[in-house]
């Protein structure tokens, strides 16, 4: 047998068999993408993304921010959800969103999407490639900010 046609054979039967990894369906990213963008996940994980109106190239999204949100939790940071989603499997993913989260993280919202919905934004963000670098750690309440932060606690007059 000619070496053309024996590789041509081999990545069909593994492709038959489904040993050869196959990429997620076009439109199964897409939907992540509009769950993404809908769900307001670049307004605080995609730094400037409120200030230039959502006018941020994709290619620049959800690599998280050093813009802390200060509580009586201390000052949390939103992740680099790229950096995350290279290194969650997307069975591990679920379960990591859907976990309780620092203020101003809607995880109880998230929490209450389908597994198919957590599934798609994984495979549009992880179809990103990675980006940027791990956001800050908390800091904890009482402890001296570094970075820029906003005050995430009401006034009352």
């Amino acid at each position: 047998m000619n070496p053309g046609k024996f590789v041509s054979c081999l990545s069909f039967a593994l492709l038959a068999s489904g040993c050869a990894p196959s990429p997620p369906p076009p439109d199964d990213v897409a939907r992540g993408r509009y769950l993404v963008t809908i769900g307001g996940c670049n307004d605080c994980h995609t730094p400037g993304y409120p200030e230039k109106n959502g006018e941020v190239p994709e290619d620049q999204w959800l690599i998280g921010s050093n813009v802390g949100f200060s509580g009586p939790w201390g000052t949390s940071y939103a992740a680099n959800l790229r950096l995350l989603a290279q290194r969650l499997s997307v069975e591990e993913w679920i379960p990591y969103l859907r976990a309780p989260r620092l203020p101003p993280m809607p995880w109880f919202n998230v929490a209450k999407l389908s597994d198919e919905d957590l599934r798609a934004m994984h495979r549009f963000i992880h179809s990103l490639g990675p980006a940027g670098t791990a956001a800050p750690t908390l800091v904890a309440p009482g402890e001296q900010v570094t970075t820029p932060y906003i005050e995430f606690v009401p006034k009352t007059n």
